[in-house]
């Protein structure tokens, strides 16, 4: 069930692209100068290669060193609606990835894909590109970027997170739509409504749910009565799938729960955790 009407969302990222657009320069489909691409063509044949084929293409030249022959292959691909390019792109560009890192640009290849693809069916092969496309859009609304007209929105942010989480199912947007809920962001703290979210995406591994519903569960919350031993066995799995520096908290929380728990919680949350697995197996 869709929480919101995707045309509604779409006159908003438009907007936001076309406010972009004195900022990013000339559009993407100038990104070629006219010359014949040898990349666009098939050497045996000399038809023109399908935009999947450029894809590939494309990702082999960045894998190889090529950065400027992926990225204009990309670009190409990107003209033409594919998902998974403009992903790339997007992706690049916000992680500095063989390219100067820049935000603004990132923001509107993931405009693009969510303007673009935010009805396609969620189980087409592009629905992870198109729905990892909304989480980041939510996570810069979240934030904001600076000397841009994207400004901090966590309604908007929230709505992000709300479509991806609902009408493709994607553990991270279910996680981050949860943590606004828990952190009262933009909305009224609702720890009851955050702890559904997190279920579901604890249940299809996302650890940082599973921390954040572990540590709900450990302490009790608002409307969530205390159930320790469950609490620490979605932490245990929350720790074990914690692998960056970033995940710190992560670790710190299980640590905090083990420390604090009695023998009888320990002991019943290794009980847990043997069903889980052999469930989940």
């Amino acid at each position: 069930m869709r929480i919101f009407d995707p045309s509604a969302l779409r006159p908003l990222l438009l907007l936001a692209a076309v406010a972009l657009a004195p900022a990013l320069g000339p559009t993407l489909a100038f990104a070629f100068d006219g010359t014949p691409d040898t990349s666009a063509r098939s050497p045996a044949t000399g038809k023109p290669r399908t935009v999947d084929e450029i894809v590939r293409l494309g990702t082999q030249a960045l894998r190889s060193g090529e950065t400027a022959k992926g990225i204009d292959s990309l670009r190409y691909a990107a003209d033409q609606g594919h998902a998974g390019a403009q992903w790339k792109l997007g992706r690049m560009y916000a992680e500095g990835e063989g390219v100067e890192r820049n935000d603004i640009k990132a923001f509107e290849y993931f405009s693009q894909i969510a303007n673009m693809h935010a009805d396609d069916n969620p189980a087409a092969p592009e629905a992870r590109f198109v729905a990892d496309a909304f989480v980041a859009l939510g996570a810069y609304y979240l934030v904001g970027i600076p000397n841009s007209k994207v400004r901090r929105d966590a309604t908007r942010a929230r709505d992000m997170f709300a479509y991806a989480a609902s009408y493709f199912g994607d553990p991270d947007a279910q996680y981050n739509l949860a943590r606004l809920y828990i952190d009262g962001d933009g909305v009224n703290r609702d720890p009851r409504f955050a702890a559904r979210w997190l279920g579901l995406a604890a249940h299809k591994g996302q650890y940082q749910a599973q921390a954040a519903l572990g540590g709900l569960l450990f302490k009790g919350d608002e409307g969530i009565p205390r159930q320790a031993a469950r609490g620490l066995m979605w932490l245990t799995l929350a720790r074990d799938g914690a692998a960056g520096p970033d995940d710190k908290w992560v670790v710190d929380l299980y640590d905090d729960a083990f420390t604090n728990a009695s023998s009888d919680e320990r002991a019943m949350a290794l009980v847990y955790l043997e069903q889980y697995m052999k469930a989940d197996r």
